[in-house]
């Protein structure tokens, strides 16, 4: 019998993957790479074409041993890393350290891991496509040279600690510029006339509102513009002038890519990007599911593509018609178009066995599994089903010679809408901020002509609203529709930027610091290149070119470094040491009486004596709970795990030991008095008592 050595990444893949290879096939995990560049320096030898110079990732030694071992006595030897640039790379770095010929048959991808697409890929091994691998490489030298070239001078010129990087500059100052944006806005004001109209002698009432005279749109800038309408509407008779129906089609979003999957997860369910790749990368590679074993539940997450298989597909709509009617199947199957061929190397995001449904699949999935899952399903599932049907009425209403305009809706088919509706951020609702104005879904049965009775009319002022400021969701967005980055590298640079204290995330919301403010002014007068929109999109480009075969990855960094070098040089000796501004607290140091000040270390914000070095008094910034500890009467506080988790504890700690990983609900046990904290319990949200068996169902 032969003896098959298969590598994958990680061990949830191996275990999945074997349930589909039988005897023959030994099955081991790299734990992702096995070798990069060294940490201490640069490791890139620009004299020498951008050379890299790879080393062992430390603590992998014995597994390098292992695998070595494996493939010396196996007689075929199967690289089945992730199918992207980065798992092409990691299966070029196994082949180099095995021995592989670069010539031999051995890399095998796979979109889904299902028993039929592991076997086919078995059957079809190729030879490591090394215009990815350079793309990679490319990428990885790219990053590493600015990086280890602009961070110390951030070191030596504002503070240690400090990192500068091709993408998280640019999303850095997204972030800078639009917090720029809403300061320096000046609202503008203008104004609406809204009538409230009926038919005669009528309840049922419905809004219009001013649109101009005839066919011209008449903006309302001011009071006194206002006012001279509303004298010319004095008295005046309210006419249907013109009556316009017909039917509108809302067709279905498509299945998710990478940078969808980020945005609505985030709407939807609050999840932040690096917890929804965690969480989709565990769907992916396998899942142990009830009665059937390990089973990886969703396709490949790493995709820009929207393409789906025709076997996919076909299951979708067989689903569709036995579990929601024949009506909801579209009279020709929907296919969706990717923006460029480039992006069509994977399948979109969807479930390997659409029969899978969620809440069969449930007690199998831990609460944050299911809800992706479960997102991952019914967007797939709508974007196979017919376009939803709305009849639309707009109705032009003269008085006086002045137009009001009622526009109205009225869902008449669901289609897909039964189990999928997209969410929306306030980004696109600044963008579309009359489109959601113009509904009104109750506007009566009307005829041409008809006389109408005014109800009440009333002027409003208003003022125009700055741009929202951005969130996980929106960013990912703008850097996916700018061409910046990859979606894959969103969720690591959002928190880069956060943890290295140049953004904070409050909610939703993310703020610039006063740190990644004077951060972002240095990078955009001395690197103008490295955080130009423009410049870094067309540096994705460039690497799109690599991968595609199309350009030499060493041309590409001959062409970069000397303008880079000399802009570098220039910031060594013209940039001045910055004094960054100290946010005074009224809390004074114990030790020696000094206002403490707050300052950003590794985990965050603390609080620090500014008589450093002289007194070195720190402590953590302790935000209070509102309520007094159950065991001591003490205040409680909320405090983080170095990951980032909020638990309660007391500040008498470690004299008192009570803590609770269930945050304040806010209100007192109306049976003993002492405060609730919202938990789940069976997955169902409740509140509870901390001390009596009080409990109550949440919102």
């Amino acid at each position: 019998m032969a003896n098959n050595l298969v590598i994958v990444e990680s061990p949830a893949k191996a275990k999945t993957i074997g349930r589909f290879l039988g005897r023959g096939y030994k099955i081991e995990a790299s734990n992702g790479h096995i070798r990069d560049l060294p940490k201490s320096q640069i490791g890139v030898d620009i004299e020498n074409n951008f050379e890299p110079k790879y080393i062992t990732i430390r603590g992998k030694g014995d597994l390098i041993s292992k695998l070595k071992k494996e493939a010396k006595n196996s007689d075929k030897i199967y690289l089945a890393t992730d199918p992207d640039r980065e798992g092409e790379a990691i299966s070029w770095h196994l082949a180099q350290l095995l021995g592989i010929d670069d010539k031999e048959k051995c890399r095998i991808t796979f979109n889904e891991i299902t028993q039929n697409a592991v076997k086919n890929a078995i059957n079809n091994p190729r030879e490591i496509n090394l215009d990815l691998v350079d793309a990679q490489q490319a990428r990885r030298v790219l990053d590493r040279i600015v990086g280890y070239k602009i961070s110390p001078l951030l070191w030596k010129k504002v503070r240690k600690g400090l990192s500068a990087g091709r993408v998280q500059s640019v999303a850095t100052r997204l972030i800078v510029d639009r917090e720029e944006e809403i300061e320096k806005f000046i609202p503008e004001e203008y104004w609406s006339i809204n009538a409230i109209l009926s038919k005669v002698k009528s309840r049922h009432t419905f809004e219009s509102k001013f649109y101009g005279r005839d066919k011209s749109k008449i903006e309302l800038e001011n009071k006194g513009q206002v006012d001279e309408i509303l004298r010319a509407l004095e008295n005046a008779k309210y006419i249907v002038k013109n009556i316009k129906k017909s039917e509108k089609k809302k067709s279905p979003s498509p299945p998710f890519t990478t940078s969808t999957l980020q945005q609505e997860a985030s709407r939807k369910l609050g999840f932040p990007t690096r917890k929804t790749m965690m969480v989709a990368q565990q769907l992916y590679e396998g899942v142990d599911v009830k009665e059937k074993g390990t089973v990886g539940l969703v396709t490949y997450i790493r995709t820009d593509s929207v393409r789906v298989s025709n076997e996919a597909q076909k299951e979708a709509l067989d689903l569709i018609k036995k579990r929601y009617g024949q009506e909801n199947l579209p009279a020709k199957p929907n296919v969706y178009t990717n923006k460029s061929a480039a992006q069509d190397a994977h399948e979109a995001i969807r479930p390997t066995y659409v029969n899978l449904e969620p809440d069969s699949l449930k007690d199998s999935l831990n609460r944050d599994q299911y809800k992706l899952y479960k997102l991952i399903w019914e967007r797939f599932i709508a974007s196979q089903m017919a376009s939803a049907v709305y009849d639309t009425v707009s109705v032009d209403i003269e008085a006086n010679g002045y137009i009001f305009k009622s526009n109205g809706s009225k869902l008449k088919f669901p289609g897909f809408m039964s189990i999928y509706i997209e969410g929306r951020d306030e980004e696109a609702d600044y963008a579309n901020k009359n489109a959601s104005e113009d509904e009104n879904t109750n506007i009566p049965d009307l005829k041409e002509g008809e006389v109408l009775d005014l109800k009440e009319i009333s002027p409003q002022q208003h003022f125009t609203q700055p741009p929202p400021r951005y969130t996980e969701a929106s960013l990912v967005k703008a850097l996916e529709e700018k061409g910046i980055g990859r979606p894959s590298t969103y969720a690591p640079v959002i928190t880069t930027i956060i943890s290295r204290g140049y953004v904070e995330k409050d909610k939703k919301i993310l703020y610039p610091t006063e740190l990644g403010k004077i951060v972002t002014d240095i990078m955009k007068e001395y690197f103008k290149d490295i955080v130009d929109v423009d410049f870094t999109a067309r540096m994705e480009k460039d690497l799109d070119d690599v991968e595609e075969g199309h350009k030499d990855w060493v041309q590409m960094m001959r062409e970069f470094y000397p303008a880079f070098e000399d802009v570098l040089k220039e910031a060594e000796s013209k940039l001045e040491k910055v004094e960054l501004p100290v946010e005074e607290t009224d809390i004074k140091c114990e030790k020696c009486g000094r206002n403490m000040v707050i300052k950003m270390g590794r985990f965050g914000k603390f609080l620090a004596c500014p008589g450093f070095p002289e007194c070195r008094n720190a402590k953590p910034i302790l935000e209070e709970a509102g309520v007094d500890c159950p065991k001591c009467g003490g205040k409680v506080i909320i405090k983080k795990t170095k990951k980032g988790r909020k638990y309660i504890g007391c500040e008498n700690n470690p004299k008192c030991d009570f803590m609770s990983w269930d945050l304040p609900a806010g209100e007192n046990c109306p049976k003993c008095g002492s405060f609730m904290v919202k938990k789940f319990v069976k997955k169902r949200p409740v509140i509870q008592c901390i001390k009596c068996d009080y409990e109550k169902g949440d919102k």
